[in-house]
């Protein structure tokens, strides 16, 4: 049986379970928080008043911070991209609306949410340029992305187990930190959004765990695969108007380093805690190349963290269009 055939098999004795994942990692649309849980009240007589008490403390933030904030929000907001590119996996197929498929639309539809919400909080702040908020985030859509993974649900499971966890991390950062300076509300919204990918985490590297007790030594080449190439962001391709592709990415990662929201230690401690959650260790009844990728996986945290010990940031904080200069 070819590796294609063999995961479409896979792929579909999964889907038999499905429906339990959704149940247990998904949230009814009825009763999961919305934007509007979060936001001043627009029907209500004290809106003006709430906005006028969020721009005042949003004053007080910095200018990496927002640089993240606008950087995790355009992330956020290319969903349209990151739907259609699961869709195409080897498995899922929506014409016949299968048991996959559904999952990637639920997972869409609260997915969603995080751009809605963080877009809205960004406007009502007054802090940063909108416009070329939008206009990234349209480059963003427009240009895609390409994650190494191609069909392959093994790459793009161990993918999406990767990044769920990458932006739990980034999330929750900017929650702590906007605690830090103040704005209690903003720390709430984005602790919100970070449980929103913590869960979804424990069900991207479940389908993993699920995949390795049949198909293991697949599995683990895939795992290994994805290592080697390394995992780079969706929004790898973060370019500001007028600018070309991919432009932008660099600048917003030092951001994010330097005020620690995700790190290159971080990176390393996701594929830390994936091999142990997957018990890379422990796993039996692998091929002779199987067995090789794990060593090679066993021994990446280590080599990996002596490379972030040596990387050393830029001193000067590129000056984005997103933001005002006024914040600086």
């Amino acid at each position: 049986m070819s590796q294609k055939n063999m995961r479409l098999e896979v792929m579909q004795f999964l889907e038999n379970k499905v429906d339990s994942f959704v149940d247990q990692f998904l949230i009814p649309v009825e009763k999961i928080w919305q934007p509007s849980d979060f936001l001043p009240n627009s029907e209500g007589e004290t809106f003006f008043e709430e906005v006028k008490e969020l721009r005042e403390i949003a004053k007080d933030l910095p200018y990496d911070f927002w640089v993240v904030m606008v950087g995790d929000t355009i992330t956020e907001e290319a969903l349209p991209t990151y739907e259609s590119w699961l869709m195409e996996v080897e498995g899922i197929d929506n014409e016949g609306r299968n048991g996959w498929s559904k999952w990637v639309r639920q997972w869409t539809g609260e997915e969603n949410r995080h751009g809605d919400l963080l877009n809205k909080y960004l406007y009502l702040s007054g802090r940063v340029n909108m416009r070329e908020v939008e206009i990234t985030s349209q480059h963003l859509i427009n240009d895609g992305f390409d994650i190494g993974t191609g069909k392959d649900p093994y790459k793009n499971f161990v993918y999406t187990s990767f990044q769920e966890l990458a932006t739990y991390i980034s999330h929750n950062r900017v929650s702590q930190l906007a605690k830090q300076y103040g704005d209690k509300q903003l720390s709430k919204m984005c602790k919100m959004i970070a449980g929103d990918e913590m869960r979804h985490h424990h069900a991207y590297s479940e389908f993993v765990t699920q995949i390795f007790k049949v198909d293991p030594s697949e599995m683990m080449l895939a795992f290994q695969y994805m290592m080697k190439q390394k995992i780079t962001m969706p929004a790898h391709f973060l370019r500001e108007s007028g600018e070309k592709i991919g432009t932008a990415f660099e600048e917003f990662s030092n951001s994010a380093q330097k005020i620690g929201v995700y790190t290159a230690s971080d990176y390393v401690d996701i594929l830390k805690k994936l091999t142990e959650k997957w018990e890379i260790d422990k796993i039996t009844n692998l091929t002779a190349e199987a067995e090789k990728a794990r060593d090679y996986l066993m021994k990446l945290p280590e080599r990996m963290a002596k490379i972030s010990e040596r990387l050393v940031l830029p001193a000067e904080t590129k000056i984005f269009k997103w933001v005002e200069p006024a914040i600086v």
